[in-house]
C-alpha cells in the first residue's frame, strides 16, 4: 500500500487535473467567445470567422483544449484579448503586488492569532477568553467591503490618517498604503485562525501530561512551550492553509476596493473585459495556490501528527 504521502500526492494531481477541465470547460461555456470581445455586436459575419478562425475558435473543443494544456506546459497562458500581451506576463506583473500585501497580511495575523488563541486557550471560560472570543467573531461577521469601506469613511476620508487607496502608487515606497488594505484582510481571518489555535491549546493545556509536567515542578511557560503549543500544530497548519486560501478570496474584494494592482484587481478587470485568457490564468493561479497550499499543509500535518502521538504516551 502507498505511503499518506504519495496517496495525498495523487490525489492533488486529480484535483489539478479537474481544475484544468473546469476552468477551461466553463469558460468555454459562457455565452458569446472572445470574437465578441474584439468586434463589436454589428461586426460582418466575414469578419467574425475571420477573428474566430485567427483565435482557434472554430476548431473543435476537445483540439482548443489540447492546445491550451500543451501551452500550459510551456508557460504560454495565451494572449490577453484587450492588451495582446501574454497572460504570463501580465499576472507576471501584478503578483508582486499581492505577494506583498499577503505576506504583510501573514506577518501581522501570525503573531495576533498566536496570542489570542494562547491568552484564550490558557484561560478557557474567563472573561479573558469572553472578551477576545467576542471580538474574535464581530470582526469576522463584518464581511469585508463594509469593513473597508467603514475604515476608508473613519480613517482616511475624516480623520486623514492614512491613504484611502493605492492607485499609482509605489507600495514599497509608501508601505502606509497597505495599512488599511492588511487590517481588513487581517481582521477577517483572525477569528479562524486564533480559534483553532484556542481548541489545540484548551485541549492539551487540560490534558493528563500537562498536568504531570506540572506536577513535577515544570514552568508553565515551559509546559506550554515544550508541549501544548506543539501538540495544538498540526491542526493549526492545516487552518493556515485555509488562511491563505481566505486571503486570496480577499484580495479580490480588497484589492479592487483600495486600488491594489494585484491579482484580486486583474481578474476583476478581465472578467469586466471578457477576457477569458485572461480569466483563465488567474483562475489556474488561484486553484494552483489553493491546491499546493492544502498539500504542503497535509504533508506538514501528518509529519507533525505521530510527533504529537509520541508525547502523549
Amino acid at each position: 500500500m502507498p505511503g499518506y504521502p504519495a496517496r495525498r500526492l495523487g490525489l492533488s494531481a486529480v484535483q489539478a487535473l479537474v481544475v484544468l477541465v473546469a476552468t477551461f470547460g466553463m469558460t468555454a461555456l459562457l455565452p458569446g467567445d472572445a470574437s465578441s470581445v474584439v468586434l463589436t455586436e454589428h461586426a460582418a459575419p466575414e469578419d467574425v470567422a475571420v477573428v474566430r478562425a485567427r483565435l482557434g475558435l472554430d476548431q473543435p473543443l476537445t483540439v482548443r483544449f489540447g492546445h491550451w494544456i500543451s501551452g500550459l506546459f510551456t508557460g504560454d497562458l495565451g494572449e490577453s484579448l484587450v492588451t495582446a500581451l501574454p497572460v504570463a506576463e501580465e499576472i507576471g506583473r501584478r503578483l508582486a503586488a499581492t505577494a506583498l500585501l499577503a505576506g504583510v497580511t501573514l506577518l501581522v495575523l501570525l503573531p495576533l492569532a498566536l496570542l489570542v488563541g494562547v491568552a484564550s486557550g490558557l484561560r478557557e471560560g474567563s472573561r479573558v477568553d469572553r472578551v477576545l472570543t467576542s471580538v474574535a467573531v464581530l470582526l469576522h461577521a463584518v464581511p469585508e467591503f463594509v469593513l473597508g469601506l467603514l475604515l476608508v469613511a473613519g480613517l482616511a476620508v475624516h480623520g486623514g490618517l492614512f491613504p484611502a487607496t493605492a492607485a499609482g502608487v509605489d507600495l514599497l515606497a509608501r508601505p502606509e498604503v497597505l495599512v488599511l488594505p492588511v487590517t481588513v484582510l487581517v481582521a477577517r481571518q483572525l477569528c479562524d485562525l486564533a480559534r483553532q489555535i484556542r481548541i489545540g491549546v484548551a485541549e492539551h493545556s487540560a490534558g493528563e501530561v500537562a498536568g504531570h509536567l506540572r506536577l513535577l515542578g515544570l514552568p508553565e511557560h515551559a509546559v506550554v512551550l515544550r508541549h501544548v503549543l506543539p501538540g495544538a500544530s498540526a491542526p493549526v497548519v492545516q487552518q493556515l492553509a485555509r488562511t491563505v486560501e481566505g486571503l486570496l478570496t480577499g484580495a479580490v474584494v480588497v484589492e479592487s476596493l483600495f486600488a491594489v494592482p494585484g491579482l484580486g484587481t486583474g481578474f476583476v478587470e478581465a472578467v469586466q473585459n471578457r477576457d477569458i485568457p485572461q480569466i483563465q490564468g488567474y483562475v489556474l493561479v488561484f486553484a494552483g495556490v489553493v491546491v499546493l497550499g492544502n498539500l504542503a499543509a497535509d504533508l506538514v500535518a501528518h509529519r507533525l501528527t505521530p510527533r504529537r502521538e509520541l508525547v502523549l504516551r
